[in-house]
């Protein structure tokens, strides 16, 4: 019996985000749509992760209008993003009605699926993103962080694709942001749930340790259904494997994803371009492109890495990397083994730094490490030590409901401080996840708007350097 596999191509999100800090204008992107609206893939992801606050911080685009141009260049298509359960895009927990208007307008703007997961693999964080994508008519794929511990089997990750089809996921996606699930270790976690959970199933990795294209074909034999890939030029190192490559690899089998080999190649061509102009910027480095074994020593995704490079280069103490690097496990067992995505991977990477520049561990701690040991994000999956808890956050007791139950609704007075630039609903979501660089983008357009110099001259379209 053939299965055809369905790719997902996540060029337009995560291939960009992973290799040129997601500098991808919607002009550079708009020209190409159309003609991959044609393909046939099961979806394009396009939105979400890092892209709205690069849209705003960086490029000075309003990230809802760049979703509503993508879905009337691709009515075809089914549109995808990626949602961090209750923190939404930003890096705190929101209020639910924050959650619940987000996922309103994200599927009003246009998407069809919606892929959310929580850092820590709490399904608490999930439920109130789930129920608003099923009351919209959405498609809610949760996402299993997948990471290496002790406590992170083959069981722990079935039981938490059971929780997660009993709170509602229509399909389940293995996410492994950075390049450690093994081929083996993913034909038998893909069975292992197709057994117990009769949900299609997606995996997502990257290239960063250089055996994503081999972990998608036993993925594939084991029974999974969809697989992410990205249009060559944006593919492979930290990124995930290329489109073109698995849909040859897989033709002529029982799985032929049948896209057309031409068409690929025009759109590849396409990118070809874009690429080298961010080559010769220096946007994008040659570091991300290359296979990083540390990935599987350290288990730190390839964005995360160049974020340890930027810290330590900034207090003049690049030689001490391998400290960091072998401090990075030390930490992440101390904090609970949470698995090493945004925002979990920068508040253990931040904290791996201080404890190597201050010469003693935990003597300098941030608000975030503090937030994490308090409960604030959620629950671990091993509870904390009494000794790191009371060397971080003193006698203070950690709360065990859910962060959000804490939280006021937020959007009544981030209207109120927004009326003077509010010009479509979409505005206050904007405002209360990115509330300065929001603000700052909103004055460029309003000076753009009445033709006033908005001292950004420099901003056009293309891809631009850090």
């Amino acid at each position: 019996m053939s299965k055809k596999i369905k790719i997902c191509d996540c060029t337009l999100r995560d291939g960009q985000q992973s290799l040129i800090a997601t500098r991808l204008s919607t002009k550079d992107m708009l020209p190409i749509i159309s003609e991959m609206d044609k393909v046939g893939f099961g979806a394009m992801e396009v939105w979400g992760g890092a892209t709205y606050d690069s849209c705003l911080r960086y490029l000075k685009e309003d990230p809802w209008e760049r979703l509503r141009a993508i879905r009337k260049a691709a009515p075809k298509t089914k549109l995808q993003m990626l949602l961090r359960g209750q923190n939404i895009l930003g890096y705190r927990h929101y209020a639910d009605d924050v959650v619940e208007m987000f996922v309103r307008k994200s599927i009003e703007n246009g998407i069809d699926i919606i892929r959310i997961f929580d850092a820590l693999n709490d399904a608490r964080n999930l439920e109130t993103a789930v129920k608003a994508c099923k009351k919209e008519g959405g498609h809610a794929q949760l996402a299993i962080s997948y990471t290496l511990s002790d406590v992170h089997t083959e069981s722990y990750f079935v039981k938490l694709a059971k929780q997660y089809r009993d709170i509602g996921a229509d399909s389940i996606c293995i996410k492994d942001m950075a390049g450690l699930l093994l081929p083996d270790p993913a034909y038998k976690l893909v069975k292992a749930i197709k057994d117990e959970v009769k949900l299609p199933i997606e995996v997502h990795s990257h290239y960063t340790s250089g055996v994503a294209s081999m972990t998608y074909l036993k993925a594939i034999e084991a029974g999974a259904d969809i697989i992410d890939t990205d249009m060559s030029p944006f593919s492979m190192g930290t990124s995930q494997p290329a489109t073109e490559v698995m849909n040859a690899a897989l033709k002529g089998t029982k799985y032929d994803p049948e896209l057309d080999e031409h068409l690929l190649k025009s759109i590849a061509d396409y990118f070809v371009p874009i690429r080298e102009k961010a080559l010769e910027s220096g946007l994008l480095s040659t570091k991300v492109l290359s296979v990083d074994i540390a990935t599987l020593l350290y288990q730190v995704p390839g964005g995360m890495l160049s974020n340890l490079v930027s810290q330590l280069k900034n207090a003049n103490a690049e030689d001490r990397y391998k400290e960091v690097l072998e401090e990075i496990p030390r930490v992440r067992a101390d904090l609970g083994y949470p698995p090493l995505v945004t925002p979990s991977s920068q508040i253990v990477g931040t904290q791996a730094v201080l404890n190597v520049l201050m010469g003693e561990r935990y003597k300098m701690t941030p608000k975030e490490t503090k937030d994490l040991v308090r409960g604030m994000y959620g629950k671990t999956p091993v509870p904390i030590s009494k000794e790191i808890r009371k060397k971080i956050i003193g006698d203070e007791k950690p709360v065990t409901c859910r962060p959000a139950d804490l939280l006021k609704p937020e959007l009544p007075e981030a209207e109120e401080k927004i009326k003077d630039f509010k010009e479509q609903p979409e505005d206050v979501l904007s405002y209360v996840l990115f509330p300065q660089v929001a603000t700052e983008f909103f004055k460029f357009r309003q000076a753009q708007k009445y033709g006033i110099d908005p001292n950004l001259a420099h901003v056009e379209s293309g891809v631009y350097p850090i």
